[in-house]
């Protein structure tokens, strides 16, 4: 079984119809098909052994342990989607690692694939999530904010930058057979 969103592709695709009724046109067909192409294309993947193969996507969206820890944590999820962002990763198998196979996917896709593991939602609830407004609360700030404020402020300071790994998602893509390609990336 592999994890999907029923709101993936959705995003884009809602807020173009929504301009389209504020400005009393209709909606182009042409343009909403390209929303069903990304679905169905995304549905042919997902039983295409080829597509299966060396993918880190389909690893993640279908191996349960992983699935269940992004379901149950928002910073672990905000943490694999950072770690996904501006870096290549390759199968830790030797014939991939000779021959130079990566995989990596754009800031969007990465949230994509955050939502289909929780089964829910659409890139946008993780694309830029790793870029938080930095300005420190003082205690008279902080007890001004409602108590889901106070909650979203105090995760988003868990939050990592987009490219970087943390030692716990480093360990758990090698656990999942995946090694990122560029050491240098930033670790937290």
């Amino acid at each position: 079984m592999i994890s999907s969103s029923p709101d993936r592709n959705t995003f884009q695709m809602e807020n173009y119809v929504k301009r389209q009724e504020e400005a009393g046109k209709l909606p182009s067909t042409e343009y909403l098909e390209m929303f069903k192409t990304w679905r169905e294309q995304d549905e042919a993947n997902i039983v295409d052994p080829e597509w299966q193969k060396d993918n880190m996507e389909y690893d993640l969206r279908s191996t349960q342990w992983i699935i269940d820890k992004v379901k149950n944590d928002e910073v672990y999820a905000q943490h694999l989607y950072a770690s996904m962002c501006n870096n290549d990763f390759t199968k830790n198998d030797v014939w991939p690692i000779l021959t130079e196979k990566k995989w990596s996917c754009s800031w969007r896709h990465a949230g994509g694939i955050i939502a289909d593991m929780q089964e829910k939602g659409d890139y946008i609830d993780w694309y830029c999530s790793g870029i938080r407004d930095s300005k420190i609360l003082d205690d008279d700030e902080f007890r001004a904010l409602t108590k889901e404020q106070q909650e979203s402020y105090i995760q988003g300071k868990k939050f990592v930058p987009e490219s970087c790994v943390t030692d716990e998602i480093r360990e758990d893509l090698l656990k999942l057979g995946w090694i990122v390609v560029d050491e240098e990336a930033e670790a937290y």
